[in-house]
């Protein structure tokens, strides 16, 4: 089995740990829901049987299980030292939302016994906070729905299998919608010139040629460009050392419709160069326009 590479779903109660399961399933992997952490060394020495048809296992561990928190981290170090490729994916979403789907569902928090709802959440919030902290991966579904989870994590499944490289997504955002949660590096190119007060050029977006031409024809970006890149060539390799599975680069401006989408490009241009693998995603490009 160690062959297969390893993924740990957990997070938040409500947050589509199921949904995520079931995409995973639906991709070709092993999926086992609620996994005793305890018992997870014995599986893994089980013979492995047809387990080198699927493409990976993956295990649904929470809160539901009493020692979960208490023993992960001692038994993925154990199972580490034995050569065994994990990934640990953390779903979770804001407290109204997840309020809403138990609403729907009419389901029972599994902290809810002794204290209402959203104490629940807020406590489970908190329990998590060091195993959210380790997470290779976040995913915040409070704005998703099943289909885009579902889009999302078979994405996900087909990059683990990529003997195990880590994945690396250029994201443009702008700061008024907030910051991306799974954002590990963040670049704020508000300080660039910026399109937005130019009359003709507001309606357009950075995918445009003469956006592109606004942002780079600007030495000040020439700078940035060389020194940030220079700064991503040392860190890079850096994270790929230490067998980090997933980095996202967040390159932020004030509506993300510009600037950021620009230098995003500009960023997943050069590390593409460089060879390796890159994913790039404008999260808020068809939003509103604004400066």
């Amino acid at each position: 089995m160690k062959k297969n590479p390893i993924t740990i779903v957990t997070g938040q109660a409500g947050s589509g740990k199921s949904t995520a399961l079931a995409a995973f399933e639906d991709s070709g992997c092993y999926c086992v829901d609620n996994m005793p952490v305890a018992l997870l060394s014995q599986f893994l020495s089980l013979p492995a049987g047809n387990a080198g048809a699927f493409s990976g296992l993956v295990f649904g561990m929470d809160v539901r299980d009493s020692g979960f928190l208490l023993n992960y981290e001692t038994v993925v170090n154990h199972l580490r030292q034995k050569q065994f490729r994990f990934r640990l994916i953390f779903l979770e979403a804001d407290e109204a939302t997840l309020v809403r789907r138990y609403s729907q569902t009419r389901r029972k928090h599994p902290l809810s016994i002794d204290k209402n709802l959203h104490d629940a959440i807020r406590e489970e919030q908190i329990l998590l906070t060091p195993l959210r902290d380790k997470a290779d991966r976040i995913i915040d579904t409070s704005t998703l729905n099943v289909h885009e989870l579902k889009t999302i994590v078979r994405k996900m499944a087909t990059d683990i299998t990529k003997n195990g490289a880590m994945q690396t997504e250029i994201l443009s955002f702008g700061y008024k919608y907030g910051l991306p949660a799974q954002a590990d590096l963040v670049m704020d190119v508000r300080f660039l010139k910026n399109p937005y007060f130019v009359e003709t050029l507001r309606p357009l977006n950075g995918k445009t040629e003469k956006i592109r031409t606004f942002v780079l024809n600007n030495e000040q970006t020439c700078l940035f460009l060389r020194r940030y890149t220079d700064l991503l060539d040392i860190l890079i390799p850096q994270y790929e050392a230490e067998g980090k599975a997933y980095l996202t680069i967040a390159i932020g401006c004030t509506g993300g419709r510009h600037r950021s989408v620009v230098i995003a490009k500009q960023i997943y241009d050069h590390i593409v160069a460089s060879g390796r693998k890159a994913e790039l995603a404008h999260r808020d490009i068809d939003k509103s326009i604004s400066p």
